[in-house]
């Protein structure tokens, strides 16, 4: 059974090393990954929000139900044009356990390369809701939270409804 990290816990912050072998127990733990997001009606999770430091996560366009395993994924070019869009994380749940949101500007689009669960490079330019998610997940693999985005007084506010259960 996944256990998932919460704001506050240190894994959040650490940099993931890039999987080196796709072995049966990361894909694995991608199903069950899978599993988790949909009961919690999230949008993607990252292997560090169940306290694995490895570059790994997986997603969904939920727009489409598509369903994206990603292994070492790896923004290589993102747009110049911005937009604001609400977000919210699994990780940093309010005091009624369900995620506190805020809006982020991120690039509008972005294009992603990863290497999914068959061995095989994969590079996709993604636009809108599923642009957002994918750097949101990246980010969750570089030690990074969408608060960071925030200004610290906004930050501030948002933090003052998390709950900060370990």
């Amino acid at each position: 059974m996944l256990q998932m990290k919460l704001c506050g816990d240190l894994v959040l912050r650490e940099k993931c090393t890039p999987v080196a072998d796709i072995t049966p127990e990361i894909l694995h733990t991608m199903d069950e990954m899978v599993k988790m997001m949909k009961s919690q009606n999230g949008v993607g999770l990252a292997a560090p929000q169940i306290g694995i430091t490895q570059r790994f996560l997986v997603m969904m366009n939920p727009d489409t139900n598509e369903i994206y395993r990603m292994i070492n994924p790896k923004i290589i070019e993102k747009s110049s044009k911005t937009c604001i869009m609400e977000e919210g994380c699994l990780s940093v749940l309010g005091a009624d356990g369900l995620p506190v949101y805020s809006n982020v500007v991120r690039p509008e689009s972005v294009i992603v390369e990863w290497t999914d669960e068959k061995g095989d490079t994969k590079m996709a330019k993604m636009a809108g809701t599923i642009a957002r998610i994918v750097q949101h997940e990246t980010d969750h693999l570089d030690g990074v939270l969408f608060i960071d985005y925030l200004s610290g007084v906004k930050r501030e506010m948002l933090m003052r409804k998390v709950n900060r259960r370990h």
